[in-house]
């Protein structure tokens, strides 16, 4: 479902689908075939019961769409309609249109930025700019440091769970540090019992609208195969702190994200910062050669994002010294051995990740007995914990290789830089496969923004 930060399909729409409560149709009076296939089937019956909710929602979100959405609505019935008693057929018409629903309903109820979000974004960008002639390696970073503010800002954990086969952890029993009489009693009547039951919950109390009263940022580790962490907030409503949803859809409970992170490939990270009178969450989303950061409203719902993207170039070298993963030593490759390769990362432009073209047709020449000619145009398959960035030819000792040049998102570090892998394998059914370790140092070499959709994890609600 999840590679490196992209949703097939959104996580936070099934959870909004799912939490819906609503009464399906009266199934006592169900006559057509399609109505009985609905009413024998628990999981179609509950589709048409989201629809219902979900439609309605629309309606009340949008009173100038009401004439269009019924049309659009009575035309989706009748294609429904033609699927008779075909299971399938249902629970696909059902879940299109959820999509479709959901979609409209995001546009009808999400924050439009304004001419503050315009020049916060605009003045991030000329501050990455300015901070790039002086280091380009970093320049996003120290940008970013520059806007931080002290908040007043107190964290704490979850309590361990008193079963210790479950990894959820539960909501502290007592006051934690820093947390006031009066937070303390808001938190506990907030119903965060639910958030803490999705995965190993932590606390944040912080100022997110300029109130003088701290919200509440909640951040639950979820693990799963992509090691998944979602982000949400509450804002501090009277006596009690309330979901960031509430206002657009007064039934949101524990499942809902202003963002998620992966610990497995992706290359993430988020923090508050504060421009113009106004708190943002900075949500960062890597890759070679590009950052892209997302200035995230806290306490809305995000469909339109400011968005900063830095762009890299890479100086790529090979070093002598490599590592051998089999029996955990360092080795000296020859000098030679150095050259050509990093020659062939040259040739390929894989240092730019703007001109670096996939080459067309073999890499290496085809023998003319082979039988699957086209295992000679690519590397292969990748693992989606790593990202490959180029594949090109090297010629070591008159044979020619099949290499791919792959890093980890453009993580990025200031004592080693990029860190990178070239692999390398002989093509043929038995060929020799080789990898080298490979540097990089980056500097800044286009700034831009943009309002526009966000995704790898911002995209969520």
């Amino acid at each position: 479902m999840y590679i490196k930060g992209r949703y097939i399909v959104s996580a936070c729409a099934l959870l909004f689908f799912q939490q819906v409560q609503a009464s399906g149709m009266d199934c006592t009076k169900a006559v057509s075939v399609v109505e009985n296939a609905i009413c024998a089937e628990k999981p179609l019956y509950e589709l048409d019961a989201q629809m219902g909710a979900v439609y309605r929602k629309l309606m009340n979100a949008a009173p100038q769409m009401r004439a269009e959405l019924k049309n659009t609505q009575r035309r989706w019935l009748s294609e429904r309609n033609e699927c008779a008693d075909n299971i399938d057929c249902l629970s696909q018409h059902y879940r299109d249109r959820l999509q479709v629903l959901h979609a409209q309903w995001i546009e009808a109820v999400a924050y439009r930025p304004d001419d503050v979000d315009r020049q916060v974004m605009e003045d991030l960008q000329l501050r990455v700019r300015e901070m790039s002639k002086e280091n380009p390696e970093f320049a996003l970073e120290r940008a970013l440091g520059s806007l931080t503010s002290e908040n007043g800002e107190t964290s704490f954990s979850g309590d361990p769970n008193d079963d210790p086969a479950e990894d959820q952890t539960v909501f502290p029993k007592r006051i934690p540090k820093g947390v006031t009489q009066d937070e303390w009693k808001a938190l506990n009547t907030s119903g965060l019992d639910a958030d803490a039951e999705q995965g190993q919950a932590n606390y944040t109390l912080i100022d997110l609208d300029g109130d003088g009263q701290r919200d509440l940022f909640v951040s639950t580790y979820t693990g799963g195969t992509s090691l998944f962490s979602f982000h949400e907030t509450f804002r501090r409503d009277g006596e009690r702190f309330t979901r960031r949803l509430v206002p657009y859809d007064p039934e949101a409970s524990a499942g809902s994200s202003l963002f998620s992170t992966s610990d497995r490939g992706a290359n993430q990270s988020a923090g508050w910062i504060k421009s113009h009178g106004r708190m943002y969450l900075a949500f960062r989303n890597g890759s070679y050669g590009a950052d892209d950061l997302y200035l995230l409203n806290p306490l809305k719902i995000n469909s339109q994002i400011p968005t900063v993207t830095v762009r890299y170039d890479y100086k790529l070298t090979v070093p002598r010294s490599q590592h051998r993963d089999a029996d955990d030593t360092a080795y000296k490759i020859a000098a030679g051995l150095q050259k050509t390769l990093t020659q062939a990362l040259i040739k390929s432009n894989a240092g730019k990740p703007l001109l670096t073209n996939p080459q067309e047709g073999p890499i290496c020449p085809v023998p003319a007995s082979e039988e699957d000619p086209d295992s000679y145009n690519s590397y292969g398959a990748s693992y989606y914990v790593v990202e490959p960035v180029t594949d090109m030819s090297v010629t070591i000792a008159n044979e020619c290789y099949i290499a791919r040049l792959i890093n980890w998102y453009g993580s990025y570090n200031e004592e080693n830089g990029l860190p990178a892998l070239l692999m390398l394998r002989k093509p043929g059914p038995e060929g020799t496969e080789l990898s080298y370790s490979v540097n990089g140092r980056r500097h800044v070499t286009q700034v831009s923004s943009t309002i526009g959709k966000a995704e790898d994890g911002a995209e969520i609600f």
